[in-house]
């Protein structure tokens, strides 16, 4: 049975104090007994001298020392006296008769300890009257004198010490204890509190909060230890809520994330990454560490099993099924890494359209340049007659006007692509704007012959940008005057809405566009004809930018040809 820190404490001052106090009674009681023996001896030794000086006195030429027994009465009746010469033979003894009968007493403990010193003492059972006695004996020159007193009780009491002082021990020994008792137990409460506070922390239970602990050091302590455990819970909570606000992050983000052990033992997979997982290995898989065995992270292990020390980066493209994929490594200090897969399939096609469409500008600014330094080399050069000089200067009229309408659809298809928050949006009513692009259209429909009929609900109204809604509807009806032909009729009307969109149909009744062509229709300068757009001074961009302002406003639109001929065009935009 293990004991508590109270028993313990208690236990050890019991043992220490128990020692203390027996060792104090024990050389006290050795104190008292050698002082009460030292008196008992002082007062046989001034038996030993009263003898002494009367044998002095009294002495007899024929060395009789039958008158000490006038001594011996007026001494303690119990005391024993004898007499012994310097050869040990008895010349005298208080209790024996006949001293011939009493052996050579040289050899007793206490005769030869006077022989060699000023007084000798025993304690021994006499030979000649079989009783015990405590012997005390002088040398004087010539003869012992040796008295002795019997061992009794009165005499050993008489030598033994004081049991007061032993009471007085045991009652402070007492008190001592109870004081070790009140102590301990209040270092048990402490150490006990402190092993609860300990013990919740371990089960990571809550400290109550009317905990207190007593006002000595262990309180102390415990006092900083719940401080620092308050603090450390604040900052695990802190922690668990970054990692909580971490992992919302990894599993709502379009990037794939899988963080590694320094032994390529998954930590930490987003469903991003199990998925892209599944479309590079082509088959369905939850297993992440079978990665390294496919041909798509083939450069990502060379790169951490031969990186230096300083290289922590490494990228790689992969493609499968349509997509691009980058697939990056970063290693960490403690050697542990991550894997991300992020789709770049839009980057890179956004990357290749803008690539494109550089090349396509160059492409189409390089004719109406090239045309307009012609006709202003030709007049600068040349002498000509007013009719060709005003020849050559319409036409390089038209060269500017075409390189400006270039320019400015250029400019605002990139707007709508990379700022769309710099249009403003306003409330537009559709029929007045149509209106207006009636009266703009008016002198290019007359010119060939068109019909326009417009049928819109006259109090129609969206919130967009009014020039960009202009725009939808002046490039689709620049595309029917341009390209259907001559005689035809061109039909704007809305044609139903709900709550959030209006749905329109803009056609014409021309040639139509071949269904092989209809896909591509919408794409950034692809001609139906390498030369239509140049020969009617278009840009190219018309329909790339009627889309991309339907798409601004949240809308959709498709292309179709018609049954009874012609192109259509089916719309949507958002109320």
């Amino acid at each position: 049975m293990k004991l508590n820190y109270k028993q313990r404490i208690f236990g050890f001052m019991l043992i220490l104090f128990a020692i203390f106090s027996i060792c104090i009674i024990i050389s006290e009681q050795k104190q008292e007994k050698k002082y009460r023996t030292e008196a008992l001896e002082s007062k046989l030794d001034g038996y030993v001298e009263i003898i002494h000086q009367y044998i002095a006195l009294n002495q007899s030429g024929d060395g009789n020392l039958a008158h000490v027994d006038e001594l011996i009465k007026i001494l303690p009746q119990d005391i024993r006296v004898t007499i012994i010469n310097g050869e040990g033979n008895v010349l005298y003894d208080k209790d024996v008769s006949d001293l011939k009968t009493l052996d050579n007493h040289l050899s007793r403990p206490e005769v030869r300890k006077a022989q060699y010193q000023d007084f000798g003492t025993n304690i021994r059972m006499s030979s000649s009257t079989q009783h015990e006695y405590l012997y005390y004996a002088k040398y004087f020159q010539t003869y012992f004198i040796r008295v002795a007193l019997p061992y009794n009780v009165e005499t050993q009491s008489s030598l033994q010490a004081d049991n007061l002082f032993i009471y007085i021990v045991i009652i402070l020994f007492i008190i001592i204890l109870i004081l070790v008792n009140i102590a301990a137990t209040r270092f048990e409460n402490s150490i006990t509190k402190l092993k609860d506070f300990t013990s919740r922390i371990k089960t990571g239970k809550p400290l109550p909060e009317d905990t207190k602990f007593p006002d000595d050091e262990l309180g102390d302590i415990s006092k900083e230890l719940v401080h620092i455990f308050n603090e450390i819970e604040n900052s695990k909570r802190n922690v668990e809520i970054e990692r909580e606000k971490l992992i919302q992050h990894f599993q709502y983000s379009e990037v794939g994330l899988c963080i590694f052990t320094s032994d390529f033992q998954k930590i930490y997979a987003n469903t991003h990454f199990i998925q892209f997982l599944n479309l590079i290995a082509n088959r369905p898989t939850f297993d992440v560490n079978s990665l390294f065995e496919n041909e798509a992270f083939k450069p990502i292990l060379q790169f951490l099993n031969t990186r230096r020390k300083d290289q922590n980066y490494s990228a790689s493209q992969y493609e499968v099924g349509g997509k691009i994929l980058s697939i990056q490594v970063i290693v960490f200090d403690d050697k542990s890494f991550e894997i991300t897969i992020r789709d770049i399939t839009r980057i890179e096609k956004n990357r290749l359209l803008k690539q494109e469409m550089t090349n396509n500008i160059a492409h189409e600014l390089r004719t109406p340049v090239t045309s307009l330094r012609g006709y202003l080399e030709t007049l600068n050069e040349q002498h000509l007659p007013e009719d060709k000089q005003a020849f050559f200067i319409s036409r390089a009229y038209l060269q500017s006007i075409r390189l400006s309408n270039l320019i400015e659809d250029v400019s605002l298809i990139s707007k709508i692509e990379e700022a769309p928050a710099q249009f403003v949006m306003e409330q537009v009513n559709l029929s007045l704007l149509l209106d207006e692009l009636r009266i703009d259209m008016a002198s290019k429909l007359k010119d060939n012959n068109i019909a326009l009929s417009i049928s819109v609900d006259k109090d129609l109204v969206i919130h967009g940008n009014y020039t960009l809604l202009y725009s939808i509807f002046r490039n689709l009806m620049d595309n029917s005057v341009n390209y259907a032909g001559a005689n035809i009729e061109i039909h704007i009307n809305n044609y139903m809405q709900d709550d959030k969109y209006v749905y329109f149909s803009f056609y014409d009744t021309g040639v139509g566009v071949g269904e092989q062509y209809l896909g591509r229709l919408f794409e950034r300068f692809y001609r139906v004809n390498e030369g239509r757009t140049r020969d009617s001074g278009g840009s190219g961009l018309g329909l790339s930018i009627v889309k991309n302002a339907v798409l601004l406003h949240k809308g959709e639109i498709q292309v179709k040809n018609r049954l009874d001929g012609g192109l259509e065009f089916l719309f949507s935009l958002m109320k």
